[in-house]
């Protein structure tokens, strides 16, 4: 059942994170209010994660799993024609399945496709049956192709911005009368990028769509507060996943290989590395998901080794 939360005015006893909150005053969890056991930051909650099937997808899952989620792993595993590198697979989901199961967590695995309404509808609805209730939504699932923006084709620039842009907007909109009825607050994290805040070469639908997300996210803040919902970007640098580690993306930076294209984003970043890890994403989504970030709303999150301050 959904956990119901409230203002300390409302309760004078309120669980936050790895604290307790009485009277205005903040003190350590206690051992007794967990039998003993650690407590995670995730316990009681359910996250809905699209994208989730490799990648960062997978890491958001696992690291929620770990502070104690019960997930929704949704993801097309079906090519997209447009997109130059090989999309996830079913075994690919049914891998992050595993792994969250192996931390004693349930995970309902469900292909679908975030440019449909029907069945993102369908997701939430699938969602609800089996938990009750879902706290958090990482709108992560994403694609890419590349080339100068006016040799991109009708169909790679509509497959990049149905994807990134309103497949986002889809997530949400499914999710969210769901969230109210609720009455539980949640947040909702949606993944742009640094190309969200800055314009690169050969990937304008790309960055298109990852500063749209973020003109939605500063809209929905505005929207649903009063239902303390809260709503917050993250924005990496370029992330060692296959979306990056494939021909067509090394050759976007010149390049025919791995150690050819880390030599050049070396020199994007502020920081001495070519590209962060997705458990790196991870860890903020962590942040953004939990009670720690409970008055956080509107943040564009950079997880980006420096680099829109070294660009900008």
């Amino acid at each position: 059942m959904p956990q119901h939360r409230h203002s300390v005015s409302e309760n004078p006893g309120l669980f936050l994170g790895d604290s307790w909150e009485s009277g205005g005053a903040r003190y350590p969890r206690r051992p007794e209010d967990s039998g003993g056991k650690v407590m995670g930051r995730m316990d009681g909650k359910v996250a809905l994660i699209t994208g989730a099937a490799r990648g960062q997808g997978r890491s958001h899952a696992v690291r929620l799993a770990q502070e104690g989620a019960e997930i929704i792993a949704l993801d097309l595993c079906e090519q997209v024609g447009s997109v130059p590198y090989p999309l996830a697979a079913p075994a690919d989901l049914e891998e992050t399945v595993r792994l969250v199961e192996e931390l004693d967590h349930r995970c309902v695995a469900i292909q679908a496709d975030v440019r449909q309404s029907a069945q993102m509808e369908a997701v939430v609805e699938r969602g609800v049956s089996e938990f009750g209730h879902i706290d958090i939504v990482c709108a992560n699932a994403g694609i890419a192709s590349f080339g100068p923006a006016w040799e991109l084709s009708d169909r790679m620039w509509e497959d990049v911005i149905d994807t990134n842009l309103t497949g986002v907007w889809r997530t949400l909109k499914a999710v969210i009368p769901t969230m109210i009825r609720q009455g539980t607050g949640g947040s909702l994290i949606i993944t742009s990028s640094a190309a969200g805040l800055e314009g690169f070469a050969n990937l304008a639908h790309y960055v298109s769509a990852k500063h749209g997300v973020i003109g939605l996210m500063r809209t929905l803040v505005n929207e649903l507060s009063a239902h303390r919902i809260r709503v917050n970007c993250v924005n990496p640098t370029t992330v060692d996943t296959d979306m990056v580690q494939n021909e067509a993306g090394y050759a976007v930076f010149g390049a025919t290989d791995r150690e050819g294209a880390a030599q050049v984003l070396l020199m994007l970043n502020a920081l001495p590395v070519p590209w962060v890890e997705a458990i790196d994403v991870s860890n903020a989504v962590l942040f953004l998901a939990s009670d720690e970030s409970r008055y956080v709303t509107g943040l564009s999150l950079t997880v980006d080794a420096g680099l829109v301050t070294r660009l900008g």
